[in-house]
Parts: structure tokens; sequence; C-alpha cells
């Protein structure tokens, strides 16, 4: 049947309604999954249409998925960074959602005292087990949504859950009717989308869901779990690993709303933070990410990341502090004890230090040559340099200058003798087989013996 399609506003026939494909032997995809070898990319050359959604926004795992791979943060810790995402997302809520376990004493007490906060965003959700005790557990909190394990390839249906597609899509669709049954929304996590039967069983089973919602007017929320990070956003990528082939074909075949689609990502293959960007490119408001990146494996989508992929995307903060990315970073290293690598974007201590001193020169001439941004206010982390054997009389006097804070005729040149009298100590220095960085006390020291009067006070550097 053809119709006048009331997004596209032209004609379109009426796309094919898939149906379960109930095989007898799991499909594993062994020419794309060889196991024994790196994973393969297929191309098809079929091309789908970018279809960013109206609204975007970020949810977070910190506190579910983020605490799988390392020491469970305290009470105190998850209040505090519950209170700096509320911060770093703004007025508009860009950060609509964070979720919790309520299993341990610990986890409920958090959530209890996130949830006094009173903050409209993040919005609390929970990730249970699917029994009726657990549906009843978190509507007796007081939570409105909560996600539930939906795996979806035959890796997890037919080697974990010992099932066929057909008893695996029952058994699901009855725990998502009980969960709608005691008043809660279901988050369904489609675990291990990429290397699922995407028109076999993705498809069909997404459409039983939408079916579920327009008879309870409940709405269901669809969660794209890309769990070994197998998705590529390349144009013409063949299913499953497609990310915009995903996203349009839940959109298209079973009319999943944009606001009701989210993205959930690893970075096993470095396509953690692309294939984020891409499923909010081709129709996903939604992408789930954690702080800093942690979770299993090789981690989750870096919710700082995303916070400046979103102003890239959209050309403004839309509200977002974005200050507070530091901040957690700092909180991180100093409360949490958590090493960041140094070279980490946006968070590492050396993200945006030069060594080199033709870079140097660069910054101290003007710090947009080198500088991504203006790191300084957009996340309180002025450029700077670290003197090394490399650096240079330039990258020594923008040293001086950015740790003292000199301004006007106080600045320091290459062309001045204090940066020659220091250039000249750290040529000796690596001239004497040192192998490290000079550090900013031996420097402090340094300068304040040529001047005490010009280098008695310093600037505290974020």
């Amino acid at each position: 049947m053809i119709e006048l399609s009331k997004k596209s506003n032209v004609l379109e026939q009426d796309p094919y309604k898939f149906s379960l494909q109930d095989v007898a032997a799991p499909n594993l995809y062994r020419d794309l999954y060889p196991y024994d070898e790196i994973p393969r990319v297929p191309f098809n050359h079929r091309r789908v249409p970018m279809n960013m959604p109206a609204e975007i926004w970020i949810t977070d795992t910190t506190f579910r998925d983020g605490q799988q791979s390392r020491a469970p943060y305290t009470v105190q810790q998850m209040v505090d960074l519950f209170d700096m995402l509320h911060r770093l997302g703004g007025e508009k809520g860009l950060i609509r959602q964070t979720e919790f376990f309520v299993y341990s004493d610990k986890d409920r007490e958090a959530l209890f005292k996130c949830m006094d906060r009173g903050y409209e965003f993040p919005e609390i959700t929970t990730w249970i087990r699917a029994t009726k005790g657990d549906f009843q557990l978190v509507k007796d909190i007081g939570i409105k949504e909560t996600g539930i394990l939906v795996s979806c390839s035959d890796y997890h249906i037919f080697k974990k859950l010992n099932m066929t597609r057909a008893q695996a899509m029952t058994h699901y669709l009855e725990i998502v009717s009980a969960a709608m049954e005691a008043g809660l929304r279901p988050r369904c996590h489609f675990e291990d989308i990429t290397r699922a039967d995407f028109y076999g069983f993705v498809v069909p089973f997404a459409n039983e869901l939408m079916d579920l919602s327009r008879q309870s007017g409940i709405p269901v929320k669809i969660r794209a779990c890309d769990t070994m990070g197998y998705g590529v956003p390349y144009t013409g990528v063949a299913l499953p690993r497609s990310v915009p082939g995903i996203i349009y074909g839940l959109q298209t075949y079973s009319d999943v709303p944009s606001a009701m689609l989210e993205w959930h990502g690893h970075n096993d293959f470095y396509k953690g933070v692309v294939n984020a960007s891409t499923a909010w490119l081709y129709g996903a408001s939604a992408v789930n990410c954690s702080l800093l990146g942690i979770g299993e494996r090789t981690g989750n989508v870096p919710l700082e990341a995303m916070v400046v992929e979103y102003a890239s995307l959209r050309g403004s903060t839309d509200g977002m502090d974005t200050t507070v990315i530091t901040e957690i970073a700092e909180y991180f290293e100093r409360e949490i004890g958590h090493d960041i690598h140094p070279m980490t974007p946006f968070v590492g201590k050396s993200f945006n230090v030069t060594r080199a001193g033709i870079h140097a020169d660069g910054l101290l001439k003007d710090e947009e040559i080198y500088n991504i941004f203006d790191t300084g206010k957009l996340l309180n982390r002025p450029a700077s340099v670290s003197v090394s054997n490399v650096s240079g009389l330039a990258g020594i006097a923008y040293w001086l200058n950015d740790y003292f804070g000199l301004q006007g005729a106080n600045r320091v040149d290459k062309k001045d003798e204090i940066a020659s009298v220091i250039k000249a100590w750290v040529d000796l220095e690596y001239a004497g087989g040192r192998q490290t960085v000079i550090s900013d006390e031996e420097l402090v020291g340094l300068a304040q013996a040529y001047d005490p009067v010009k280098f008695a006070r310093q600037r505290v550097r974020a």
C-alpha cells in the first residue's frame, strides 16, 4: 500500500512488517566474527538518511555500568558526583537521567540521598533483574523508570539463556508486561545488538514492544546496546554492525520514536564516541555514557566527551556548565584515588600541555595557535607547557607567565635573561643524563633565586 508519509511528506510504500525467524541453530555471524581473527567490516552500500532529532540529550550510567569495573563508590562519593552531574547538565537537564543499582543497603542509601536533593535532572532510574519482586522494590522506592535486560543476539539467547528466539521473546514480553503492571516505565536493554539478527529478531521484538506501548499508553524505551563495541559508523556498512542501519531500522520498521531510542556503546575498538555521535545523527535522542568512560573492559562512552560533542553538533552548550568537567576530574583523582591518564582528552593533566619548544613559541605569541579551544574559559584549564629538553626559551617563558600569572609589562619574553638562565640549567640537567621533565618546584626555585620580588607570588592553577 502506498501512503503519504507524515515523516517525509512524500508517497512511500508501507514498509514490510518483519516476523520472528525462530531458527533451529544460532546465527553467530562467523563470517563477520571468526573469533580467531579480528572482526571484519562488511559493506553492502545501502545508505540511510541522517535524521537528527529536534532534541538530543545524555544519560548516565556511572553508578551502574561504571561500577562494574572498579571498586564501588562510597555513598558520599555518589552524592557528590550526582551533584556535579546536575550542575554539568544545566537548567535544561541535558544530562537527563542516571541509573542506580538497588540491591545493597549502600546502593539504596545513596539513591535515597540523591533523591532527597530534589533535582528534576538527572532523573534517577534503576537497572534490575527481571523479577516481580524487583519491580515491586523499585516501585516502593518511588522510581518511575527501570532498565530490563533483554539480550538479543543468538550468542546470548542460545548460549547463555539456553532458549530459542521464540522462547526468549515470549519470556521478555512477559517481563515487560509485568513491569507495566507494576506501574513502571520499562527501558529495554537490547544487549549485544551488533551481533544480533536484526530483521529476524530485533525488529520483530521491537514491534511487539511498540504494540505493548500503544495498548497500555506506557512509553517503552529501547536502549540499543553495543555491548562488545562492534558497532561501526561508516556509510554503507552492513548490518548488524551498522550504527546508522540499527537506528534507522528501529525507527523505520518498528516505529520507535526518537525520544524512546537510546544508544549504549563500549569502546573496545576505539569507536565509542563516534558511534554515539552517529546514533544522534541518525535518530536516537539519547546516548548513554559514564563519567571518564569508566565501565566494562575498555569502558563506556565518556560523558564529558559527549558534552563536547553536543556543543560541536548544536553550536551551543545550551546552558551546560562545562567547567564542572574539570571539577569532576579533580574529584576522581583527589577523593576517589582514580588515576586519569595524563593525555586523556579534556580531563588529563597534559591534554592541553605542550613540551615542544616550537609549540610553546606559538602559544607565547597567540594561545589559539596550539590550543583546541579556549580551555581556560570552557574547562577552567588554561593551556600550559611542561619544561623539558625540547621546550626551548619560548617554553620556559610561557611557563613563567602561566605559573606566576604575569600580565602586561610584567610578562616574560623568550629574549629575557631569565629564560636563558633557566634554559642553561635545564640543558645541563639533560646533558647529565636526566630523563624526566623539570618539576614546577624546581622551576619556582630557579625563578625566585633569579628575582625573588617578581616571582614571589604564584597563581594557583586549576
